[in-house]
């Protein structure tokens, strides 16, 4: 009787015997292709280390071309090929080169052990400056996010334009992606970070690995934003009536109800003289009246005597001249004469008991 526990779980060191020619002696029946384009900055990079991959492909079986004209590289099978997953590594492979990988970590690919995947970030985000600082927030400052998240996860990461490529360990690559995507969605790295660390510490502990790690996990809590500042101006809405508003009185009805519509044009003009005349006396007062300010003496604060310290002090003439007697009494250095008395006496009572 073995327990369920034990069956579902992977022995530790074990790993998965290699793919041989024994296992596929007959070879792969048709020819498989892929092809992929890669910038021209690239492409300098590409010359230089081609025999590297040529070389390391033919370890495998695979054919590789590059085209510099038309900017790509392509990648087929032979008839040696034994693996039929050989051509998706070597996909994955031109892939991560077309994407700025270097070839000294794109060669992992052709493990057994390690897979890659290409994150795309450019469309989980509208604005272009907010893109810009995520992605940022993902690097950290000189890089150190990124470093944390590689240590965490034994993954390779390259952050380049609107794509994220990763290498490394299927379980590292599956916390690369959640915590790239969670970058994107405004949850900073460090949160994801720091749940990755409690992981590695209870994965060493083999009593652990079968119970829940809920506990163990901190919970982080979403803050509630400063609700946005209301406007000065509320434009209210008015209340819905059926009737249209009145409509406004015309120039005419307004000297109609005044009275000013029968005057004479003579009575008119001279009524509007009268009101410019009083707005201008009006104006010239209250220029006057700025101007008498500076005049104006200000109010002065209310002189508060000070009373004067008492410098008398009765002066206690009979203490002094005692003090002065006792000084006189005393030698520098010398002890009080009772002292000396009650000396004398101890010293007459031992020369007795002697």
């Amino acid at each position: 009787a073995v327990d369920e526990s034990e069956l579902l779980t992977v022995p530790d060191g074990w790993k998965e015997p290699p793919f041989t020619r024994e296992d596929n002696p007959k070879g792969l029946l048709e020819e498989s292709s892929f092809a992929t384009l890669f910038p021209k900055y690239r492409e300098a990079y590409l010359k230089e280390c081609w025999p590297l991959v040529q070389k390391a492909l033919g370890e495998h079986y695979v054919n590789a071309a590059l085209d510099l004209i038309e900017g790509s590289m392509t990648v087929t099978t032979t008839k040696k090929t034994f693996d039929p997953y050989a051509i998706i590594r070597a996909r994955d492979l031109i892939k991560l080169l077309a994407r700025s990988v270097p070839f000294e970590q794109v060669f992992r690919i052709l493990q057994d052990d390690v897979a890659c995947d290409i994150i795309k970030i450019g469309s989980l985000v509208r604005k272009r400056e907010t893109f810009i600082k995520r992605r940022a927030r993902l690097l950290g400052p000189k890089g150190s996010t990124l470093k944390a998240l590689e240590l965490l996860t034994n993954c390779y990461i390259m952050v380049q334009g609107n794509t994220v490529s990763a290498l490394g360990p299927f379980s590292g690559l599956k916390e690369v992606r959640k915590v790239v995507l969670d970058t994107m969605k405004n949850i900073h790295p460090i949160y994801n970070i720091k749940t990755l660390m409690i992981k590695r510490e209870l994965a060493k502990d083999p009593e652990l690995r079968t119970q829940s790690w809920e506990r163990f996990l901190p919970k982080f809590k979403r803050k509630n934003l400063k609700k946005r500042k209301e406007p000065k101006k509320k434009n209210t809405k008015k209340e819905y009536t059926p009737f249209p508003p009145p409509q406004p009185e015309s120039q005419i009805d307004k000297e109609l109800a005044s009275g000013e519509y029968f005057l004479k044009e003579r009575q008119k003009k001279r009524k509007q003289m009268e009101e410019i005349k009083a707005k201008q006396a009006d104006a010239i007062k209250r220029r006057q009246e700025e101007r008498n300010k500076a005049f104006i003496p200000p109010k002065e604060k209310p002189v508060v005597k000070t009373k004067k310290a008492s410098t008398e002090k009765k002066i206690d003439i009979e203490a002094i001249k005692e003090k002065v007697k006792n000084a006189k009494k005393k030698k520098l250095g010398a002890l009080p004469e009772e002292e000396v008395k009650l000396k004398m006496a101890a010293d007459e009572k031992k020369k007795k008991k002697k």
